[in-house]
């Protein structure tokens, strides 16, 4: 057994029996979230074995051009997953079943979604496909499947690859680039090109130079396209010190290791990350790992293009894991500057195994700061719990961020869920020091302190729905913050100190 496989072999092989037979969130009411939380859809909340809508959703999900977000699910009607497509408000309809066809043929657990120019959605197997070892596939906006490869037809040592657990991205030069857990020759997972009818040429086979993987193995999240138009990834195991690598691949296959996980003392950089890479707005690299860390409980990193690297947060520093813990999915910058990611536990509700919570979502500052603005489980396990492994939060063009939890839900089978942006009104928008100004929000109950442009305010609670706040001596034109336990909120628009 390989290292990582001792390290985190329940990654995609936990039984869903084990969760079905625990009602494993507690209530505790400790989210006051700054943004507007919402189930959308229970998966397999109508019962049956079949579970028609599928049941454990694995994808990131992807706003088509006809506005439908469409997902994958791990398992449905003939145990090979679906892929639905999904109104924002909700209304799900499965559009295709894998493993319809004898031996799973079509392929079996979807594992990422990306449209194409052509309108086309093209995706991935984890198994299935006519070697059983994934598939690359496309579809229609409509749910008409093709199985356009499968992986290792010609059986080991697959040096096509095998067993891919991310998505395509569809780079600028119109190929498709994916990776491959296993296969490529070492067995230790691959880079590939593939054209949008199919063909496929192997790019690079990591462990090429032999154990222990001085270039990483087991790459479990999607690659990147940066601004400089090389690919970007991670490999979750191998490197220098065997805590995993951050890559550049050129569009050619010549691949280059730009950071070393572990390489300070007991992994205080970060160990195991498993989710791709999100080049934000300043140009830079940002991450999680799934371990390491102060708290060997995960952490955010940043990484220039060059391989600067800085470890930027430890997560579980706050009491019960406030914070979260454990992320395992990818970063998405939102269009108010902010990154958004989630965690597998924390948040302070008590899960499985005992780990202190159920989850959570968090807003990560480029500055450093970080927020929980929910925390899964706080009602029950209703509100879903355990974000899907590898995968990021979609914001659609409606400002709403869109994702999905592995289990709970009234089917126990995983939700979909959104996030919609709040803020609170001021009354008046402008003032002078020593006034009052009138501050409208909701769940407005359990603030603990209300800052003018960083500068704490004196403030009362009048209800749930207003606060009344004197400006502070020396506070200065800029956004008004309502801090709670663990959120913060901001106003909609400065307020204006004259």
């Amino acid at each position: 057994m390989r290292e990582s496989e001792m390290r985190i072999p329940w990654k995609r092989t936990w039984p869903k029996t084990a969760f079905a037979a625990l009602v494993l969130c507690a209530i505790a009411a400790v989210c006051g979230s700054a943004q507007t939380f919402t189930t959308l859809h229970s998966f397999c909340s109508q019962g049956g074995a079949a579970c028609a809508d599928g049941h454990s959703p694995w994808t990131t999900l992807v706003q088509a051009t006809n506005g439908y977000l469409y997902g994958a699910t791990e398992a449905g009607a003939y145990g090979g997953g679906t892929i639905f497509a999904m109104t924002t408000g909700g209304m799900l309809n499965t559009l295709y079943s894998f493993c319809s066809q004898g031996g799973c043929a079509d392929g079996a657990t979807a594992v990422g979604l990306v449209q194409a120019t052509n309108g086309e959605i093209y995706g991935t197997t984890a198994a299935g496909g006519a070697g059983n070892n994934g598939a690359v596939f496309k579809m229609t906006q409509d749910g008409s499947l093709t199985t356009l490869y499968s992986f290792c037809v010609q059986g080991p040592p697959c040096t096509d690859g095998s067993a891919p657990n991310a998505g395509l991205i569809q780079a600028s030069d119109g190929f498709l680039y994916g990776t491959t857990l296993r296969g490529g020759g070492p067995e230790e997972g691959s880079i590939f090109r593939i054209t949008p009818a199919g063909k496929l040429v192997p790019l690079y086979n990591f462990c090429r130079q032999g154990y222990p993987c001085p270039d990483g193995y087991d790459p479990y999240g999607p690659l990147l396209q940066g601004a400089d138009g090389n690919l970007y990834g991670t490999t979750s195991a191998g490197g220098a010190y065997g805590g995993g690598t951050i890559f550049r691949i050129t569009p050619a296959g010549s691949l280059t290791t730009l950071y070393n996980f572990c390489a300070q003392a007991g992994c205080a950089d970060g160990q195991d990350p498993l989710g791709g890479l999100l080049q934000a707005s300043d140009g830079n690299l940002y991450g999680t790992t799934f371990l390491g860390g102060a708290n060997n409980s995960g952490t955010v990193f940043r990484v220039a293009p060059n391989g600067a690297f800085a470890s930027l947060y430890s997560f579980c520093a706050q009491s019960q894991c406030a914070d979260g813990s454990f992320p395992a999915g990818a970063l998405i910058q939102s269009t108010d500057g902010n990154l958004y990611g989630t965690t597998e536990y924390g948040g302070g509700t008590s899960c499985y195994l005992l780990q202190p919570g159920c989850g959570t979502i968090f807003r990560f500052t480029l500055g450093g700061a970080l927020t929980t603005v929910h925390a899964f489980g706080t009602n029950g396990s209703w509100d879903g719990w355990m974000p899907s492994w590898y995968v990021a939060l979609t914001q659609d063009t409606n400002g709403t961020l869109y994702g999905t939890t592995q289990y709970g839900g009234a089917g126990n089978s995983g939700v979909a869920f959104s996030l919609s942006p709040a803020y609170v009104k001021l009354l008046p928008a402008s003032g002078v020091p020593g006034s009052a100004v009138k501050i409208l929000g909701t769940n407005l109950t359990g603030v603990t302190s209300v800052t003018f442009n960083g500068v704490a305010a004196t403030f009362q609670v009048v209800s749930g729905s207003e606060i009344t706040a004197t400006v502070p001596a020396g506070a200065t034109t800029g956004l008004v913050q309502v801090f709670k336990p663990l959120s913060v909120v901001s106003s909609n628009v400065p307020f204006t100190v004259q």
